[in-house]
């Protein structure tokens, strides 16, 4: 699908539930968030129709995303179903690794390419405190049977605080030296309670200067659909990348379309417009009409999210990452 800027629109993130397991502290407030009521959250079937819409429109990568997916039952038959699809390239879930371990045979078995680990934190103390009362332990877990199953490239998201993690880069780092586990360092957004963090923000050039004046980086290439720019240590088995969605502005370069688990079908991270996809789905709408929609998604996209500004009041679970 091509917007009106020239932009191949053909990647696809699916939230599959608002609901997490975590509180971390630049997500949600240490109260929790009001969820979605129960009939206003997408079936795994009516997701599935969704998905194979989107596919027959032009869309070759999905993410499954939440809240946190793992949580939402009978997810494995719902990666079964969607990874069979004709025409879809690659099929991966980001996930904060906590119910990854008991899962990751089952999701390869059932067509999952890939899986992307959010972990702030190498601290047991610290991870509890990021998380509210997280296990780092089940994470690390998880994150070694993604490598056994093969859910490769696995990738470790990193959101960098400057108080909070910015002392333990070289420990992220150190992951990469004999495993093939792929480190990405992501700046702090202004969403939701991130909105109030602006003192901890740390740029991804700040960042990469760092690495680069203690380490030999030669640049590299990694499979996936987003904006990180990766490096390899050289002699190192991972990669490391960066991602810059605040100092480096690559609305240029994207090519996603966000459907968030009740049905809001976004255009772009940042904007609160959005084209609602379930109430013609629930009314019947063909295939081919769900087709036209997404096209149209597609079109709507705006050429920067500068044309909306951060959306600091909606927090990153209701939005679908």
């Amino acid at each position: 699908m091509l917007d009106k800027f020239g932009r191949n629109i053909d990647y696809l993130r699916v939230s599959v539930t608002d609901r997490c397991n975590l509180r971390c502290r630049y997500c949600m407030p240490p109260e929790g968030v009001k969820h979605l009521a129960r009939e206003q959250v997408l079936s795994l079937e009516e997701i599935e129709k969704l998905i194979r819409a989107a596919v027959k429109a032009g869309v070759k990568r999905v993410r499954l995303t939440g809240g946190e997916p793992l949580i939402r039952r009978n997810l494995v038959h719902l990666v079964q179903k969607v990874s069979r699809l004709p025409g879809l390239e690659d099929l991966s879930l980001t996930t904060n690794g906590i119910l990854l371990a008991p899962l990751a045979k089952d999701l390869k078995r059932a067509g999952l390419n890939r899986v992307n680990i959010s972990l702030d934190t190498l601290m047991e103390h610290k991870y509890r405190e990021i998380t509210r009362g997280g296990s780092l332990a089940q994470v690390l877990v998880g994150l070694e049977q993604a490598i056994k199953y093969q859910l490769t490239p696995v990738k470790i998201n990193v959101v960098v605080q400057r108080s909070f993690n910015l002392n333990e880069i070289r420990d992220f780092i150190s992951l990469t030296r004999n495993s093939p586990i792929h480190v990405r360092f992501i700046e702090l957004m202004p969403i939701g309670c991130g909105g109030k963090l602006d003192k901890e923000f740390v740029s991804a050039q700040e960042i990469k200067d760092m690495i680069g004046a203690d380490y030999d980086l030669v640049h590299d290439t990694l499979t996936g659909g987003g904006p990180a720019d990766y490096y390899r240590v050289r002699g190192y088995k991972g990669t490391i990348g960066f991602i810059g969605a605040i100092s480096d502005h690559f609305c240029a370069k994207c090519n996603r379309l966000r459907l968030s688990a009740d049905g809001k079908l976004r255009f772009c991270l940042q904007q609160d417009r959005y084209l609602d996809i379930k109430e013609p789905l629930r009314s019947g709408a063909s295939e081919e009409e769900l087709v036209r929609i997404f096209t149209q998604a597609a079109r709507n996209k705006p050429a920067s999210y500068r044309q909306s500004g951060w959306n600091e009041n909606e927090n990153m679970n209701a939005i679908g990452g």
